[in-house]
């Protein structure tokens, strides 16, 4: 679990090697995810012709790896250029990281402010203070204000049983997708697995975007 593995569908060809799809994650690529549970965690056009659902652990040391060191490339040159949206499933390892589901919790109860990716990259900044303590609901507050959210609504969504059944909910969707370490990318009807660095995801996407047509592929 956490392990940087070799990615399932890569070199030469880069075609995808097609997985059993969760029935979560395949009706989402084919509906509005700016609603339902992924509501606040999306990132770029609904129009991209690329989506990527990054399935993550907030307290696993290579999400933050790729959060802070790859996602920005990649935000710059595909996300924010409309070619590819991107969602954040939460997929917390709670066998060997104990603080995980609390944090998607509390990204969860971000997003319904708005404030998800804020919210979000102070978690992975963070990440080696909140991570070893017994009990980090004091910490994550102070991460709340820093992002200037509602005490009061955070509060609110945080006591409510539907917060946990949403974090469970991605586990279980990022899971039937074939998901069994952190991170995993589902892109397309395949798998990613790892935190590859940037080139390697260039070469997918690119891929991918040459075979739809779109934009001729390369930023």
């Amino acid at each position: 679990m956490g392990r940087v593995l070799q990615p399932r569908w890569l070199l030469p060809s880069l075609a995808l090697l097609l997985v059993g799809v969760a029935p979560g994650l395949a009706a989402q690529s084919r509906s509005d995810t700016t609603k339902g549970p992924l509501a606040g965690r999306i990132r770029g056009s609904s129009t991209a012709p690329v989506t990527v659902y990054e399935m993550s652990d907030f307290q696993c040391p290579y999400c933050r790896s790729f959060a802070v060191s790859t996602f920005p490339a990649l935000d710059a040159a595909y996300v924010a250029t409309g070619k590819v949206r991107w969602a954040f499933v939460n997929f917390p390892l709670t066998n060997i990281h104990p603080n995980a589901a609390a944090a998607a919790e509390l990204g969860i109860c971000a997003a319904q402010q708005n404030a998800f990716w804020p919210v979000h990259d102070l978690l992975y900044k963070h990440q080696d203070v909140w991570a070893p303590l017994k009990a980090p609901a004091a910490f994550f507050l102070t991460l709340a204000d820093s992002a200037k959210l509602s005490k009061p609504a955070l509060l609110a969504c945080l006591r409510s049983p539907a917060t946990e059944q949403t974090v469970r909910a991605d586990a279980q969707g990022a899971e039937r997708s074939g998901a069994n370490s952190t991170p995993t990318f589902y892109i397309e009807g395949g798998l990613l697995v790892g935190a590859q660095p940037v080139e390697v995801f260039r070469q997918v996407l690119d891929s991918i975007l040459r075979v739809k047509g779109a934009a001729g592929g390369k930023p």
